[in-house]
């Protein structure tokens, strides 16, 4: 069905057509702006130099087709903690359990293999699909950045969100 894997450089014209659509990145913190496939060459060069504290997956189907990203970024080893971030990429493929099964296999990742306490993420206040799936998967609303960001001609809040390696470990004591 679907599967993670590290992001690749033949996954960059996708991905750069995703962060070029203004819907899209409506739902995330980023603000938009037109991006070509350079920048994203070079967002990619810089993410295999930072692995260390950073992990990058393409969310693929059984064909190996990108269906979306989801990355565990500023990975602190000293804190054990890192920033979660998902963008599923074309609409068509919202709201099928892609976002659910890639967040659930990263989560496992970070607290089973990289041995962190702590995942946190942001969600931007208008999207209201994401933080029901975080929340669903364990995750706690810590707060409230307000006015955090500016997209579309107005300053929006930025709802917080964490999940502690304790509360994943009761959340999936029997799988």
């Amino acid at each position: 069905m679907y599967k993670l894997r590290e992001l690749e450089k033949k996954d960059l014209p996708e991905i750069n057509k995703w962060r070029n659509d203004p819907e899209l990145i409506g739902f995330l913190g980023a603000p938009f702006r037109y991006i070509n496939l350079r920048v994203d060459e070079e967002w990619f060069e810089n993410y295999m130099r930072s692995r260390s504290s950073n992990v990058r997956c393409s969310i693929v189907d059984e064909n190996d087709q990108i269906l979306g990203l989801i990355s565990l970024t500023g990975i602190d080893q000293l804190n054990r903690s890192g920033e979660l971030h998902l963008m599923i990429g074309r609409i068509e493929n919202r709201k099928k359990g892609i976002g659910s099964f890639a967040v659930k296999e990263m989560l496992h990742h970070a607290f089973c293999n990289l041995n962190l306490n702590r995942v946190e993420l942001s969600s931007v206040e208008t999207n209201n699909i994401s933080p029901k799936l975080y929340t669903k998967l364990g995750f706690k609303k810590e707060g409230v950045k307000r006015q955090a960001v500016f997209k579309q001609g107005r300053y929006l809040d930025m709802k917080l969100f964490s999940l502690l390696k304790e509360e994943y470990m009761e959340l999936n004591e029997n799988e």
